[in-house]
Formats: C-alpha cells, structure tokens, sequence
C-alpha cells in the first residue's frame, strides 16, 4: 500500500546524495516522498522523485567554513533544527507523513515525528554508536562536554524536545534513535559486531543511478589516474594543491584530476601541467570509476564511493569524523595515511605507493565486493517499509 514518508535532509550535499537512491526506490514502489531540504538542495531532492519542502538554511553552504570543534559543529545543526521544524510543520501539519526519516544532522525531524504521532527513524551517513560506545569514548565525551559552550548546548536542546513532546534525550536523538538505517558499509563501521541489530540497519552505500549515469569522465589513453579531492566542507588551501601540482610536474605517465572546492582560487594555485586537471567540483563518481588511487580526506562518503569503486586511498583527513575513517581504511589495508602534505615528492610517493602494492589492491578488490553485496537502495527501502 502507497505511502506517504517524509524526509528531513540536512542542507550539505554530503548529506543528502547517499539518501537519494533510497528516495528514488520507494517512489519506483509507488510511495510519496517529501523532502524537507534548504533551497540550494532542491533540485538534487526533486530530480530523485520527491517533492521538495523547500526551507531557508541557516548551514554554511559552498566557500563559507564549518566549526572544527564538535559542540559548535553540533549548536549549528540545533540551531538548523530550530529554524526548519516551523517550515516543515507549515507545510505538512494539513498533511502530515505517515513515517518521519531524518539525516543524523536533521534535528527538526524528532520534533515533527512526535507532533504528528508518527514513527520515526534516523538515516545515519557516518558511524553509528556501538554497544558500550560511552565507556569507550569516555575520554573524548568528558572534553567534549566540557567545553564551555557545552551546558548551554545541551540545555537548550533538552528544552526544545521538552517543547515539542519528545522524551528521548540529546544523546539518544543524536547517536541512539529508536530506528536506525546507516547507509555506509558494514565493514567502515567501528566495533560492528556491538551495534544492536535491533536498533540500525546496514544496508551499504546507496549511489543514486542518476547520479552515476550524470558523473561521466573519460580517462587519456595508456595513463594511470590518481584523484585528489578533499571534500566540501573542510578543504585544503591553495599551497596544498600548489604540492599536489608540483608532485606530478614531471609527465611520468599518470593523470591527476584535482577537485579544489569552492573555497580556494585556481589561480591562486598556479598554472599546472597539461596532464593535471583543476576543478571546482570534479565528476566524483565518474573519475573513481577509472583512478588507480585516490588522496582523500576520507570523508565517509568518499571513503565509501572509494571502496565501491575498489579504489586504493591516501588519506589526509580534516576534520570530524575524517580521523576515525582514515584510521580505519589504514587498519584493514585498504590505504595508508599521507605522509607530508607540503613534500611534493612525499604525494607522489604515497599514491604511487598504494597504486603499485598489489597486495593492498587485492584486499581493496575484496573490499569492493563486499561493500556491493550490502543491499544498496532496495535493502533500505525494506527497512523503511517494515517501519510502516
């Protein structure tokens, strides 16, 4: 039976692509979807089949910087939430969802699920908690909660729930929803065998096939391709793609396509040789179907993206939670970490390093089978429709 189900995306694209092949498969299975979603996202949500709940955002889009540190990182999607929940409610509250599904940073969604007296499942695109994740983490939780914005942060939460009729607390909204589906491979997840099967569904990445069709690129001849981009969010400075320039100037055979982001100015970069590509956003999925090895900031979605495509990594991490995938895709051999980020010949080093180790592209072949066996779009949508 048709239903409807309403999403509530946070307005980073990061967030939103790996949900899109799930909204593209339960709209094939006849479901109505609407998107809650910031304007600048509207047409990626629309072109997947949903109807957009087009919002004002309050999050920093392309060029304009994140927080680093985690409760302002945190206060910004509260803040997000706050914002957005009196748009979602305006636009629904005539015709409200049979289901709720809300993106980790999609805080109005709780709010919204309770008011309507519906279910209520969160989809993860990062690392979800383990059981015994607290005593675990009780280090890095006790300096987070320390920081001198923390007790207004989390006051402020418990009083918006409070506000709205939920009862679960910021830590349980945040990290243990009732319902959980996580869209990254099992095998990226820390501690996988302690998270309650009960709780979260892995279904594996979820690449929209629209996307994959649109992300075209085509490789020069008899030439190896090392891919280097660190995301949207946190990216590198022009010094940092000046190395990356001057680690290929000698045309030993490779061609590296480099995405430099909104943030930084190719001609602050230089000028670059006739076998190295600038883009501001480069064909993502388009080049990994082709690269030999790819410098990441090991984002979970690149890192995802990356094993899908049985792409060895260097990795060169940022921030959030960048660290702890890095760190992961080091521990099961599927990349190494960057070693100077300022040495030219340190870059071209690593990625020629992980290119030519057969062994490692062994494990990373095995890898890639694994992540494609997770489910994708059709295991996720189960999951949804079991909630209904």
């Amino acid at each position: 039976m048709p239903r409807h189900i309403t999403v509530v995306g946070a307005t980073a694209p990061s967030h939103v692509h790996p949900t899109l092949g799930l909204v593209r498969e339960l709209t094939r299975r006849g479901h109505r979807v609407t998107y809650a979603i910031g304007e600048p996202l509207v047409p990626l949500v629309a072109g997947a089949g949903a109807e957009p709940v087009a919002c004002t955002t309050l999050l920093p889009q392309p060029g304009t910087p994140w927080p680093e540190e985690a409760i302002p990182a945190m206060a910004l999607f509260l803040d997000e939430g706050m914002h957005v929940l009196p748009q979602l409610l305006a636009a629904l509250d005539a015709d409200p969802p049979d289901l709720v599904l809300h993106d980790i940073g999609g805080l109005a969604g709780p709010p919204a699920a309770a008011r309507w007296g519906v279910p209520v499942a969160q989809l993860s695109p990062a690392f979800v908690a383990w059981e015994g994740y607290e005593e675990d983490m009780a280090e890095h939780i006790a300096a987070m909660k320390a920081a001198p914005e923390a007790d207004a942060f989390y006051g402020r939460f418990r009083a918006w729930l409070d506000e709205h009729g939920v009862t679960r607390s910021p830590d349980d909204v945040l990290g243990r929803p009732e319902h959980g589906i996580v869209l990254i491979p099992r095998l990226l997840q820390p501690e996988a065998d302690r998270v309650s099967a009960d709780r979260f569904t892995f279904v594996g990445p979820v690449l929209d096939e629209a996307r994959l069709a649109a992300d075209t690129w085509s490789p020069p001849n008899g030439r190896r391709v090392a891919y280097i981009a660190l995301g949207t969010a946190f990216t590198g400075g022009p010094a940092f793609y000046r190395a990356c320039a001057d680690a290929f100037a000698a045309d030993d055979g490779w061609h590296v396509v480099v995405s430099i982001g909104a943030r930084v100015d190719a001609a602050a970069i230089g000028p670059v040789g006739e076998h190295v590509e600038l883009h501001r956003s480069a064909p993502q999925l388009g080049v990994l179907a082709h690269a030999d090895a790819f410098l990441t900031h090991a984002g979970m979605g690149s890192a995802s993206e990356a094993l899908w495509f049985g792409v060895p990594t260097v990795t060169h991490p940022q921030a959030v939670d960048q660290f702890a995938n890095a760190e992961r895709l080091a521990a099961l051999g599927l990349g190494r970490p960057l070693t100077d980020a300022a040495d030219p010949a340190a870059i071209h080093a690593d990625l020629e390093a992980v290119a030519g180790d057969a062994a490692l592209r062994s494990r990373v072949e095995a890898a890639r089978e694994e992540v494609r066996s997770g489910g994708g779009a059709g295991r996720a949508a189960d999951a949804v429709e079991a909630l209904l």
